[in-house]
């Protein structure tokens, strides 16, 4: 398997700390390290937390440990690096959307660019992957209440910035927002795999392991015969 002994970091939300699981075990980051005996799963998910800087303070400081002021935190020899996250700064953050040419961590667009300049700087010689955000119930709502703290922006707008800014530094994207199944607005899988119409349960994180894990050998290989193996 590609992914054997590989060493990957994980730097996300609340999803990549597991939250919605039984136990820690049936995180997809520990799911992963088993299925492809990887040599390191770090997880460096932090529930509540964002891409962007938060303007207001928020009633748990740990919640405003934003993704870009982590980076630094991370262990510097991972093989993969993997950033799933985006969610909160839909559903709770006040950063502004911003443009396509900011590059600090104040706005969503100059967060992207901040966190991924910085991913690149710090490994230079690894595989970094953007994972998009996962639908949720009420995406043109934040808290599903009917208000909008952020009008006119649906969790799309924020899929399609992390989509822009990841081309613009060649970086692939696992987009699992279109392309896969994980959505609670079907009532059928909220039952089954997102109960609370955000956190996937166990049955929910062993497909994202699946995906995850099938995407990376995939890329891995074609790393490998274009002579970029990590």
């Amino acid at each position: 398997m590609n992914l054997q002994n590989k060493s990957i970091n994980f730097l996300g939300d609340s999803i990549t700390f597991g939250v919605g699981t039984s136990d820690e075990s049936h995180c997809f980051v520990s799911l992963l390290q088993h299925q492809y005996h990887l040599k390191a799963a770090r997880n460096y998910g932090i529930s509540g937390t964002r891409y962007a800087k938060q303007c207001r303070a928020s009633d748990d400081p740990e919640c405003d440990r934003d993704f870009c002021s982590r980076v630094c935190e991370m262990d510097a020899d991972a093989d993969v690096v993997i950033v799933f996250g985006g969610t909160n700064d839909f559903g709770h953050g006040d950063a502004p959307l911003g443009s396509s040419s900011d590059r600090t961590k104040d706005t969503f667009h100059g967060a992207c660019h901040t966190l991924y300049s910085s991913l690149i700087e710090r490994y230079p010689n690894s595989t970094i992957v953007v994972l998009t955000p996962l639908h949720r119930i009420e995406e043109d709502s934040p808290f599903g209440d009917g208000q909008k703290i952020q009008p006119g922006r649906p969790l799309r707008a924020y899929v399609d910035i992390i989509r822009s800014a990841a081309a613009y530094y060649d970086l692939p994207v696992l987009d699992l927002f279109d392309h896969h199944s994980l959505d609670p607005n079907v009532p059928l899988i909220q039952e089954r795999y997102l109960p609370d119409g955000l956190h996937p349960n166990d049955a929910g994180h062993r497909i994202l392991a699946n995906i995850i894990g099938e995407y990376l050998e995939n890329l891995l290989v074609r790393k490998k015969a274009s002579g970029l193996d990590v």
